[in-house]
């Protein structure tokens, strides 16, 4: 079998309101969808995690890999990635993550050419209900959707999603600068919600270490199952680690430091990130060695969020309930989706690979989106148009 072709698609898929986190408000996805086509008639499918590695794929990742073995995993990367004392000594890392971004169709090809689900090729599922959280932030309206500009109403949808789709596990951003917020919105929501909820928090860095201590000391008697990057370093986590028992999570995959340091406990990674499936299947199983823990990462598209539930799926290691984003998105580029979670499980799917088809339509509609409006943006602070938000640090 060889690689005939490789198309890259820029594609938006917005949230149905924006959210704030540190950077400004975040209003959804631009991703680039990858299809290895092959001389068998097999297509696999691939997402990076950023659309501008479409670029990096289009421009140096598929001319390398026309004619290459899609099967032959190893001599796809020698022909894409330089060896890892190159990236080291450049801090350039783009072909990696664009190379992990095919990979991952590459693995959906392999699936499909033994007509095995990728949890069959890992090793079978020891679970196939995947747990993910809710999510909850500060939300303008947008066309009847958000709203959640208080902690009264951030409570409300909390206790609706639990309502409507039994929802146990909550992750949230209350990133709007006010610790004394944060911590007002913390307490009501535990009282509402009660103790058998999860609650998990995320700042974006946007906390110095003394506010982190006051904020973490305030919030520690409401049980936080985690809290993502409250600090800017791992050694203001180890720090911090002395003065909370609350777990930490990054999204740095830097796990010598974690384990030198002590701190943070786990990782919160998008598999190209990491260099694609093989590489990530290896950090996993490092984590499990080191006593580190690992969940998803959450805005990825159906093709990402596929390959997180067979690799959860077939991974003991992992337990904890990976983010989400799903009930925000208002569409995806595979049929059926986006998935969303119902009672905190999302059923891995089944067919051959990834176990999911592109939908012509959906992709031609978000394709358009990004031609007609560019990539959406991260970073938009209507305060200060054109720059980044700059939040005090407390």
């Amino acid at each position: 079998m060889k690689i005939t072709d490789i198309r890259v698609t820029h594609v938006n898929v917005p949230f149905d309101a924006p959210f704030w986190w540190t950077a400004g408000l975040y209003g959804g996805a631009s991703k680039s969808i990858v299809e290895v086509e092959t001389d068998q008639g097999l297509v696999g499918l691939g997402e990076a995690p950023w659309w501008h590695f479409g670029e990096v794929i289009r421009a140096e990742i598929a001319p390398a890999l026309i004619g290459a073995d899609p099967l032959d995993l190893a001599d796809c990367e020698a022909r894409c990635v330089p060896p890892w004392q190159i990236t080291a000594n450049t801090g350039e890392n783009a072909a990696s993550v664009a190379f992990g971004a095919v990979e991952l169709a590459l693995w959906d090809i392999r699936g499909k050419a033994f007509g095995l689900p990728l949890y069959t090729l890992l090793g079978g599922a020891v679970r196939k209900d995947i747990p993910f959280s809710e999510y909850f932030a500060f939300r303008p309206s947008q066309d009847g959707a958000g709203g959640e500009m208080s902690p009264e109403a951030i409570v409300e949808y909390c206790l609706r999603m639990r309502a409507e789709h039994g929802a146990s596990i909550f992750e949230g951003k209350l990133i709007l600068g006010d610790p004394q917020l944060e911590i007002r919105t913390v307490r009501m929501l535990r009282e509402a919600l009660g103790e058998d909820v999860q609650l998990k928090l995320d700042s974006n860095m946007q906390w110095s270490l003394t506010t982190a201590r006051w904020v973490l000391r305030e919030i520690e008697p409401f049980n936080i199952r985690n809290y993502e990057d409250p600090v800017a370093t791992f050694e203001e986590m180890a720090a911090l680690r002395q003065h909370s028992a609350i777990p930490f999570s990054t999204h740095v995959p830097d796990l010598r430091r974690a384990v030198a340091l002590g701190a943070p406990d786990t990782f919160v990674c998008n598999f190209a990130a990491l260099g694609g499936l093989s590489k990530t299947l290896k950090f996993i199983a490092a984590c499990e060695t080191m006593g580190k823990g690992f969940w998803c990462y959450s805005n990825d598209l159906g093709i990402m969020t596929a390959a997180y539930l067979h690799v959860v799926a077939a991974t003991p290691w992992i337990t904890e309930a990976s983010q989400s984003l799903f009930r925000w998105q208002v569409g995806d580029v595979i049929r059926d989706g986006p998935f969303r979670q119902e009672n905190d499980t999302v059923r891995v799917p089944e067919g051959p690979g990834l176990g999911v088809e592109l939908d012509p339509a959906a992709m031609k509609r978000w394709a358009a989106h990004f031609s007609e409006n560019g990539p959406m943006s991260h970073f938009d602070d209507p305060a200060r148009p054109g720059r980044y938000r700059r939040l005090p640090l407390h």
